[in-house]
């Protein structure tokens, strides 16, 4: 009996030993998965930054052969109009008047050589800063299905758009919890940046809207566009003199309408970061 009572105590502790290293491995095993997601996530993102910056280059080496290609020819122009004065000034077949508007327009050239850097320095300035926004976004978003949300450069011009199904419930225009939170972080990114413009797109598919106070799918886009223009504006204290919401209705669709998934991907709502052509437009006044 005596001998009974020490090896039950043996078999008990074996036992709760094991549970407790049992627990711990689970612990340690599920620190170990989110690790490996953390730095699956962050290698996405350093290949994105990456080939963004491997973009960025290649497109600095075209704007410098280009600019190179117009020094020669500024350079070219200048030598033969150089030289065709200082023929017509030895024939003296010109006035003086004559030959002085002639310089005027060679030093006219070399302003307009000026200008042609200046301009691609500041077409060179707007897609780095763009690029830097869709990083700064896409860093804010995290790893977000891109079928929920696309966030893409065209033409100069930043769009983020957002999938139906992940800000508004079918045929409605109150934005989803879920949809806020995204919203919060693309308004946390844009607050950051405060002389940016922007506008908020609705569209919706080509099915006719045959419920509710609504009239048509215009009037759904509209009321989907002001919704999240009151969420930025109020819950996230975005400037309402730089935003503007728009509907565009069926009549912007991205693919056709014929299935179902095309459907879906025409219903979204997009964001607009508008291009800021006042300093561009300073380009063309003259400088002091």
């Amino acid at each position: 009996m005596k001998f009974r009572l020490p090896l039950l105590t043996v078999v008990v502790s074996l036992f709760l030993f094991s549970c407790v290293s049992s627990k711990k491995f689970k612990a340690e095993q599920a620190k170990n998965e989110a690790l490996n997601t953390t730095y699956v996530n962050v290698q996405q993102t350093l290949k994105e930054c990456t080939d963004a910056r491997d973009a960025a280059t290649r497109k600095n080496e075209d704007l410098q052969k280009e600019n190179d290609n117009l020094k020669e020819q500024v350079a070219f122009l200048k030598e033969n109009n150089t030289q065709a004065l200082k023929q017509l000034q030895d024939l003296s077949v010109i006035s003086a008047s004559q030959a002085e508007s002639i310089k005027k327009s060679l030093d006219n050239i070399g302003s307009k050589d000026v200008y042609i850097q200046g301009l691609q320095s500041a077409i060179s300035r707007r897609d780095s800063l763009n690029m830097v926004l869709v990083m700064n976004l896409k860093g804010a978003i995290g790893n977000l299905d891109d079928e929920d949300i696309n966030i893409k450069v065209d033409k100069g011009v930043v769009y983020i758009d957002i999938s139906d199904k992940l800000l508004f419930k079918s045929g409605r225009y109150e934005v989803t919890p879920q949809a806020k939170v995204v919203l919060g972080k693309v308004a946390q990114v844009l607050k950051n940046q405060p002389d940016i413009e922007f506008m908020v797109e609705g569209h919706t598919d080509n099915v006719p809207y045959r419920s509710g106070v609504l009239l048509d799918n215009w009037d759904l886009s509209v009321k989907r566009a002001t919704s999240v223009v009151r969420i930025l504006q109020n819950e996230y204290q975005l400037d309402p003199s730089k935003m503007a919401a728009a509907g565009r209705g069926e009549y912007k669709p991205l693919t056709d309408n014929a299935t179902a998934e095309g459907r879906a991907t025409n219903r979204r709502t997009r964001i607009v970061i508008l291009p800021q052509f006042d300093q561009f437009f300073q380009l063309l006044e003259p400088q002091s």
